[in-house]
This record gives C-alpha cells, structure tokens and sequence, in this order.
C-alpha cells in the first residue's frame, strides 16, 4: 500500500509561483493538482443529451464534489459543469478545501464522504478503497475510459483487479526549457534521442556556455526537482516495466537500474561545464530555489532547464511563452525516436455513491464532451483524453502537452516518488538527493534512501 503524502507538490508550487506575483495559469504539478486560470466570456455550446437519457429523471437532484481544487483554480471547473445541469437539470455542488488530502480519508473512515471526490495520486485512492467507502466505477465510465485513454491511465485508477476511478485532469513533467531565438540564431534543432540531447549540450559548452541551469530549493521541500530528473532517467534508461517494480520496491531503490539513472543525472548536473549557467557551480543547484532555476534562459546565460509545464508561470509578465516566443519547451527525448516515455501526474475521479445523477455526472466527466468544454475555458489546463481537440487550448504550452499525452507511442508513467512511502518519496528521497547535489556520491546516497524504505 502506498502511502499518500500530507501536502502536494503542486501546491507548493503554486504558492511560490503566487507569491512572486506571476500571472501565468498554471498546469498540475508534481501530483496533479490542477491549478489553471479560467478564460472569461468564453461561452460553451449545448451537448448531446442522450448519453444522460440512461439515467433517467434526474432533475433538481445534487452532486457534491470535494476537492483540493481552490478559488481561483476552481472557477473553470464549475463553469465546465454547465452543460451537464443544462441537459439534466442536476446541480453541481463544488467544496473544495486546502486540507482535502488528510480531510477526505477521515470523511470516508467516519462514514461521511462527498458523493465523489477528485483524487490527486493512485497512493490515495488506494488508502480511499481501504476503508470500504469507494465504489467501482459504473460501466459507462469504464466504456469512455477504454475508448479514450491509454491503458496506463485506466490502470493508475484500477486498484486490486477493480476500476475505480477515471482520469481528470493530466500534466507532463518531461520537459526542456529553451529560447527558441537562440535556437534559431544558432541553428539549434530539438533532440530526438538522448545522444541528441548530449551532443546538443557539447555543441553549446564548445560555443562558450554553460548550458543548463537548475534549482531545487523548495523550502521544506527542497531536493523535489531532483526527484523528477532521476524518475525521467530511471523510465528513459530502464523502461516503464521495470520504472514500475521500483516504484513499487519490487526491486531496491539502489539496485543497478537505479544507480545507472542517477549516474546519468550526474552526467548533466553534476558536471562543472554544464551547470549552472547564470547562477553559479554545482552546489548552487541546492541553493537556488526552483523558481528562479530557468529565468537566465531569459537573460542568455544559460540554454536549457528540464522542469515541467507549470514552469510557464514562473516567466514575468510579457514573456511569449511560444515556439515563436521568448521561451518555449521540447519534449525531454528517450533512448531513441521510436519511444516516447512520459512523466507525469493527473486527478482522478472516485465516487462514494452509487446514485443515479452521481453516475451520470461521472459519465459526463470521463468523456471526451467534458474534456473539450474544461479546455475552452481554461489556461494552463489539460487531460489525456484522446478525444481532446488540441484546438480547444489556450496557450502553446497546454497544446505540446495534449500532443504529448495523445501521442499513440506515449508510455505515461506517474510521478514515483508521489507513490512511494512518505518516508521515501517526500523524506529521504528529497533530503539525500540534495545531499548528493552538494557532493555525496551515488553509492551513499541510494543506499541512505533505500534504508528508509518501511520494512
């Protein structure tokens, strides 16, 4: 049984991004909290209504929803209900509630949960069917999951044999930062393969540059970006399959697989000619907070910052975030061309009820008709959903994200160490790969995280 951590990533990235007064919408973070601007007078057009017509008579009937989806992230999640009251006359009641993660386990233990709730990490739905209260997801949502979702999703909401939960929203964390003018002025092209990545980076450090920038101060938190950069290894080097055993501690946090992805880490952030352009050495990674890590691409001291979509907010007011803009992203690249693993995180969506205006709204919420009416009115938002027309978005970044997410060769894998221990994923994993930044080796500090795996 995972273990669901007491505060979200996505949280702790949003607040930063707030208090620096930034104004982008922002994409879920670590976890996959949504937090996302609404686009105001956009107005949605009327649904097909017969998919609702199962249900029967469900006017006038409520649905609560509880979340940790706050004002104002919460505006476009309630308008995007509007054509679901309109068809059935159901109406939508939205709580949300910063302290949902610890809140909605003893509402379901003490037997008085919301109809459904939005889930930001499988480790939590899996404590949420432990107590008994969740229920399996209706065979509507399960029709609409398999017809438009990988099958990697339907298993993240599939907890002992049994679907539970379909996907809400989605975001990708495999991500490089970059100044598509710099690109351009130097004849840049986006890497394909991670050989490519390597041989762009050499390209760069030969024209004078030290290209990466990076940071991982965060705070209490300090050491989660790091997390994120050996999770991107760790699934490009050894694969999903064997990405998944250790997660799951099938095989040891400091096994073979483990050692040769954050060797190959090391091999960009630890390296003296590649880090840290614009903001010092090494060791001032630990002290840079995540933040400010990529603003130098502004300033042309450095080239390239791996963070994921969020990052967009961190940029100051009049930055073009576009292929054609002041800074933009390309996909972090895999072993090859041929695949294309991708971390990242998302919601997902259980119930508790089994009513049939709660079933109808969940149908309404795993199908393509939902994810099109969220995305005409929000910024900084996306989902996996297959049947998500890319048009449908409002900036650049959502749309490379949505093309990432719906590409047919995609492997989608979680967020690890959102699904490990809390002992491991936000204790020991952070503290020690921040220990490893600022100079102790990989051997010591596997070892040290492998050791605080719950025996």
């Amino acid at each position: 049984m995972f273990v669901q951590r007491g505060s979200s990533r996505s949280r702790i990235a949003l607040a930063g991004a707030l208090s620096a007064g930034l104004v982008f919408g922002l994409s879920a973070c670590a976890d996959g909290g949504d937090s996302e601007t609404s686009t105001p007078g956009t107005s949605l057009a009327a649904i097909d209504c017969s998919p609702y017509k199962a249900f029967g008579d469900i006017k006038g009937k409520e649905v609560t929803i509880y979340t940790g989806i706050v004002t104002p992230e919460d505006t476009p999640h309630k308008e995007s209900y509007k054509p679901f009251e309109q068809c059935t006359g159901a109406v939508i009641k939205y709580e949300g509630d910063k302290a949902f993660e610890t809140q909605v386990l003893i509402r379901a233990e003490a037997g008085n949960p919301p109809d459904l709730a939005f889930v930001p990490q499988p480790g939590l739905l899996q404590r949420l069917v432990a107590t008994g209260k969740a229920l399996p997801a209706p065979a509507e949502v399960a029709a609409n999951v398999d017809k438009d979702f990988g099958a990697d999703w339907k298993a993240y909401g599939t907890v002992d044999g049994k679907f539970y939960a379909a996907p809400l929203g989605a975001n990708v964390k495999s991500l490089v930062w970059y100044s598509p003018k710099e690109f351009a002025d130097n004849g840049y092209t986006e890497p394909t393969t991670l050989a490519e990545l390597k041989a762009l980076t050499d390209k760069m450090v030969a024209a004078g540059k030290k290209p990466w920038c990076a940071g991982i101060n965060s705070g209490e938190a300090t050491g989660w970006p790091m997390t994120d950069w050996m999770e991107d290894f760790m699934l490009r080097l050894s694969g999903p399959e064997t990405y998944d055993k250790w997660v799951k501690h099938e095989i040891p946090f400091n096994g073979p697989e483990a050692t040769a992805a954050l060797d190959a880490v090391g091999a960009y952030l630890k390296n003296d000619a590649y880090v840290n352009g614009g903001l010092g050495d090494v060791k001032s990674i630990a002290s840079t907070t995540f933040q400010d890590a990529g603003l130098p691409i502004l300033e042309g001291t450095c080239s390239l910052h791996r963070q994921a979509s969020f990052y967009a907010a961190n940029f100051t007011k009049g930055t073009k975030v576009a292929k054609d803009g002041d800074v933009y992203a390309f996909y972090l690249p895999g072993q090859d061309a041929t695949t294309k693993p991708v971390l990242g995180g998302g919601e997902f969506v259980v119930a508790f009820t089994d009513r049939p205006e709660v079933k109808a709204f969940q149908t309404y919420l795993s199908s393509s008709v939902w994810a099109n009416a969220k995305a005409k009115v929000s910024s900084g938002w996306v989902s996996a959903n297959k049947g998500l027309d890319i048009a449908n978005l409002k900036n650049p970044i959502d749309e490379l994200s949505a093309k990432i997410l719906q590409d047919p060769k995609a492997q989608f894998r979680f967020d690890g160490s959102d699904m490990m221990p809390a002992a491991v994923g936000s204790n020991a994993f952070w503290k020690q790969s921040t220990a490893w930044i600022t100079g102790q080796d990989t051997k010591t500090t596997l070892d040290k995280i492998e050791s605080a795996w719950p025996k």
